[in-house]
């Protein structure tokens, strides 16, 4: 077993929905190995009354119902008593929209990361002004609840832990990691319906392929993403690629 790099944990009212989806491909093998743990609370365990109710009508009326605050209060004095010792994310469209550089943030804080699953029409803000550390959004659109966005995140920022992918490498190069989008890939066969694979990718020069990596990466991102350019800081040789990418476009 690998040493524990990263705790997790998601406090949800449909916990099945979460164990699902950790029982799959990389994260499965990143629990397998003892890299992360992902524990999964259901918050029904913290009512109290017969019928496990988690939410109530709203004061003040409006549509929809609102998560009652006292099964998160519980849940947290009971598994988290120190406070320090965890951080609890609400996912929450008021909250910061998720980034690559956030993904690295909650991978490499050493607390506990704990997410926190609305439902319904929202969480009573008693919880939101007691008990968390910070708010995240994964977009701006609305979801039924809070646990896809938990295993967005929780699949982001595993991925840039050591030995979750294997190759320390395939992290670094992926899209957002460096500040530019992904070059394109390509795999067997080296001809396929008349479409074939670059030549320099075939040459076994690693400094032109490096090249024209680096080349492809750039030319995506003015394409796709400029708005990524404004930020990102090019290097004497990208300033020198990315006019050719521009005359090569007029």
């Amino acid at each position: 077993m690998a040493e524990l790099q990263k705790e997790f944990s998601v406090i949800t009212i449909f916990p099945d929905m979460v164990k699902s989806y950790l029982g799959y491909s990389i994260l499965k093998r990143a629990i397998e190995k003892g890299i992360i743990s992902v524990t999964v609370h259901n918050l029904r365990d913290y009512v109290t009354d017969k019928h496990k109710t988690v939410d109530d009508y709203p004061y003040g009326g409006g549509p929809g119902m609102v998560m009652k605050p006292e099964p998160f209060f519980r849940i947290v004095e009971d598994k988290w008593p120190l406070r320090e010792s965890c951080r609890i994310i609400m996912l929450s469209p008021r909250g910061r929209v998720f980034t690559q550089d956030i993904a690295r943030e909650v991978a490499e804080d050493a607390r506990e990361t704990v997410f926190l699953c609305g439902r319904y029409e929202a969480i009573d803000e008693r919880v939101r002004e007691c008990l968390i550390d910070d708010e995240i959004s994964i977009g701006d659109y609305i979801l039924t609840g809070g646990e896809l966005p938990a295993l967005v995140i929780i699949d982001a920022a595993s991925r840039l832990l050591p030995d979750v992918l294997g190759d320390e490498q395939s992290a670094e190069d992926e899209s957002f990691s460096m500040g530019l989008l992904d070059y394109p890939h390509f795999t067997r066969p080296e001809e396929f319906r008349h479409m074939r694979v670059p030549k320099v990718l075939l040459s076994g020069n690693h400094a032109d392929i490096r090249k024209w990596k680096k080349q492809q990466s750039l030319k995506i991102t003015l394409l796709k993403r400029p708005e990524l350019l404004r930020t990102y800081i090019l290097s004497d040789e990208e300033k020198v690629l990315i006019e050719k990418i521009k005359e090569e476009l007029l």
